[in-house]
Formats: structure tokens, sequence, C-alpha cells
């Protein structure tokens, strides 16, 4: 028995049920293209409910432009839905990119923000590209790259750069020695020795 669909049915809540997916494609060339691409469009028929009352259907599409003119086309959606990081592009949506909302107040200094921002964001994906996958553990440490790539960059910051090293200077060298732990302290040291 669905305990939430009775839930939802008992206390009368606005529910959204799918009933229908339909799959199409057709080419499409933008205006200042000059190569045509392929247009994977989905339709979603959703029934929206109030209690056991069915109030009407919406119908929502989804757009998905590709240059991949092989793989079928519901194949194209899974792929993109597998591939993108579909909570912040939501987030995004609700709340606005976060690039218009900037701690400065003149356009040269929000410009310097924007460059600083920029810098550190490809610090992080370069540290992520060059995170090695080979060896005894190759498929962990795959996935270990693949998370470090999509991770937003405030948990980059707390995972591999504020991390308490205590230094020390002998005669001859430097020795960092870490003085914290965290989960993400192996690939950090595997990104090092890379």
């Amino acid at each position: 028995m669905n305990v939430t669909a009775a839930v939802i049915s008992a206390r009368e809540f606005k529910h959204l049920r799918l009933e229908a997916e339909a799959v199409a494609e057709f080419p499409y060339r933008p205006t200042a293209c000059t190569k045509t691409y392929r247009m994977v469009v989905v339709r979603k028929n959703i029934s929206v409910e109030q209690g056991e009352h069915r109030l009407f259907d919406e119908i929502r599409d989804c757009f998905y432009l590709t240059n991949d003119h092989e793989t079928a086309a519901a194949d194209v959606v899974f792929l993109a839905n597998d591939r993108c990081n579909q909570e912040n592009l939501i987030d995004q949506l609700k709340h606005g990119v976060g690039a218009t909302r900037m701690p400065v107040d003149t356009l040269a200094s929000n410009g310097a923000y924007m460059v600083m921002a920029a810098l550190a964001w490809t610090l992080k994906a370069w540290f992520a590209l060059r995170l090695p996958e080979t060896g005894r553990w190759a498929t962990r440490y795959a996935a270990e790259k693949a998370a470090v790539l999509r991770m937003e960059f405030k948990t980059f910051v707390h995972a591999f750069l504020l991390i308490p090293v205590h230094v020390v200077r002998t005669s001859r060298r430097l020795v960092f020695r870490l003085l914290a732990w965290n989960p993400w302290q192996a690939v950090l040291l595997r990104g090092f020795d890379q």
C-alpha cells in the first residue's frame, strides 16, 4: 500500500502525477549559426489533482539541443539528465545565478570580482581533471574525480583549501603536517602527488 498517496488524498494536498511522456526530435539551426543541430523535445502530460479530484492537465515541454545525430532521442534525454547537475539548474531558476548578486558596488570592482571567481573555479576544475584514475582502485578514483568536478565551490574550499597545517622549517626542508582529517584527505594527497 502506498502510504504517501493515501496521506496526499486524505489531506487534500495538491499533487502532480505524470500521466504520459512523448519524445520527438527535429533539426534546428539558430539564426546566427551556420551549423544545424538536433533538438529533442520531451512533452510531459501532468495531471494536477487535489485530494481525490482531478483538477486539470498541464503540459510541460523540455528541450535538449545537441550535436549528436546518432543516439536515439530517448537516450539523449537520459544522457542529458544523467550528465547534468539538475539540482543546480533548478536552484538557479528559482533564485537567479549567483553572478548577479556580487558583494561590491562599482563596475570595475564587479569585473575584478568576476575574474577572481573565474580563476578560483578554474583552479577547482584543473585540480579535479588532474586527479589520476588508474591503478587498483580505478573505479573509486573515477567516482571521486567526478564528485570533485561536480562539487560546489564552497564545499571545495572547505574540503581542500581550509585545512589546518603545521609548517615545520628544518635546516634543509619544509615539513607540512596536516592537523585535521576530512573525508577528502586521500584525494588531496593523490592530487598533490600528481
